[in-house]
């Protein structure tokens, strides 16, 4: 046994920490024809991916069918236990099966396997070796590297659970990549909280058109400022006659004009050609973008024309950050 007083908690945590890059590597290294026709499979599915695994391999497998769904590929879990008293009527034809088991001798999982030839149902198997009993019975291997657990002692699942977590990623973004399932459709599945708030789009998030602080280019300043105080956004944007924005006067400008300001019109205090966004932008973006340019307010324009208006608060109460 590892003599603990011998092994600093940093050392545990470098060696598990190093085993799991070796893993990942070597199963970077490595991918091929399974890989590929893992992705193929799924691509051209039917129905689900039906995720299944005993134990530590359990939990992975729920991880990969949920990371599955969320990026456009149809999948669920089925516990192999579940699935011998019942479950395997959750398993169509137009399914297929991913199996996870490290030995490949999970004997939990011999029903879902034995179904899957019975009914000719795509299995593939998640192992580390392949002439296992799942890795025999499998359409498609996917082999993990042959890398120590954590803790050899008494061999936790460690390294073989990143190794699998790390494979089930790999496909979920290839199958993603492959479909060009992107932020827009990826914000169908995501509603909810932080992720949600920041794939909004600007349109959904902005303040409408009854809010705009606009004036013309021929304005006063002193007409100007009380529209630009009204509005509250700490500035006003200027329009031509056709209704485009051509400038926007803020509290910079202002304190650059103080000498005579009462004296000049909208347009000879604005800044022309101010940035702009476009209603279609996520609010994650919009939120870079302000960052980046150190902006608090964004016109929202659609043909050079504003249809909105977005503070940086607005964003900041979403919760985009």
């Amino acid at each position: 046994m590892t003599d603990v007083s011998e092994t600093t908690e940093l050392e545990a945590g470098q060696r598990s920490l190093r085993l799991a890059a070796t893993a990942i590597t070597q199963l970077a290294d490595g991918l091929g024809t399974p890989f590929s026709a893992t992705v193929a499979l799924m691509l051209g599915l039917k129905g689900r991916v039906i995720c299944t695994g005993m134990g530590k391999s359990g939990h992975v497998a729920r991880k990969i069918a949920a990371t599955l769904a969320s990026t456009g590929q149809p999948a669920m879990f089925v516990h192999p236990g579940e699935a011998s008293h019942g479950d395997l009527g959750m398993v169509g034809a137009d399914d297929a099966i991913l199996a996870l088991s490290k030995t490949g001798e999970t004997r939990e999982l011999a029903d879902i396997i034995a179904y899957s030839r019975r009914f000719d149902i795509p299995l593939i198997g998640m192992c580390a070796a392949r002439d296992s009993a799942l890795g025999q019975a499998s359409d498609i291997v996917l082999l993990l590297p042959d890398v120590a657990e954590a803790v050899e002692d008494f061999n936790a699942p460690t390294t073989s659970t990143t190794a699998q977590i790390a494979l089930g990623d790999a496909i979920a973004v290839a199958l993603a990549e492959r479909r060009g399932f992107g932020a827009q459709e990826f914000r169908i599945f995501h509603p909810g909280g932080k992720l949600g708030a920041a794939l909004r789009t600007v349109g959904e998030v902005m303040h409408g058109p009854e809010e705009l602080p606009l004036t013309q280019a021929n304005t006063p300043m002193s007409e100007a400022l009380i529209t630009m105080t009204e509005k509250r956004f700490g500035c006003v944007g200027v329009v031509d006659g056709d209704g485009a924005l051509v400038g926007v006067v803020t509290d910079g400008d202002l304190r650059r004009h103080m000498q005579g300001l009462l004296a000049h019109t909208a347009g000879q205090i604005m800044t022309p050609s101010p940035l702009v966004v476009a209603p279609q932008l996520l609010a994650g973006q919009a939120l870079a973008l302000m960052n980046s340019r150190r902006v608090t307010v964004l016109f929202v324009t659609e043909n050079a024309r504003p249809v909105g208006v977005l503070h940086i608060h607005d964003l900041l109460r979403l919760g985009v950050a």
